[in-house]
């Protein structure tokens, strides 16, 4: 790791994001990978990144490691606990989101989801943490390089 890397917290459920980085967006970034929230909020402790990288839907994560309280969303659909377990999983970033800022980490948090056709509700969820942002998990290299320096306020170089 070079002194000036940015070092980046890959918190997905599988090992696409990561590879995906350390392939084609590896030039002046560190990465570092967890699968859980719970281990999100302790290596976010440990290391301080830069920048965290957060997938938004966990439905590879045993059970029992996902965030959230499922009796309480199960009563919000109603006492339908299948739906309320998706749900669960759906939005495990939002959840490890929420944690991370409990824990006091500040820094950036870029959710790789898609809210081009949910404005509002990423208006909603940014509104009290401008260090909030997202890419589509689409996005190409160049596109993802560019959230990421601009998250973490800086630049590393325009091409992948």
């Amino acid at each position: 790791m070079a002194p000036t890397d940015l070092v980046i917290l890959v918190v997905e459920d599988g090992d696409e994001y990561l590879t995906n980085l350390r392939t084609f967006v590896a030039r002046g970034m560190t990465y570092h990978q967890v699968k859980s929230g719970r281990d999100a909020c302790r290596m976010a402790r440990e290391i301080q990144p830069d920048v965290v990288y957060l997938d938004m839907r966990f439905d590879r994560t045993p059970i029992e490691d996902l965030l959230g309280d499922v009796v309480a969303l199960t009563g919000r659909f109603n006492g339908d606990a299948a739906r309320a377990r998706r749900f669960q999983q759906d939005n495990q970033g939002l959840f490890i989101l929420r944690a991370l800022r409990d824990a006091g980490y500040r820094r950036p948090i870029i959710l790789s989801y898609d809210f081009s056709a949910e404005e509002a509700r990423f208006a909603a969820l940014s509104a009290n943490d401008p260090a909030l942002s997202y890419c589509p998990d689409y996005a190409d290299a160049n596109t993802i390089r560019a959230t990421i320096e601009r998250a973490a306020g800086r630049s590393t170089g325009s091409r992948a």
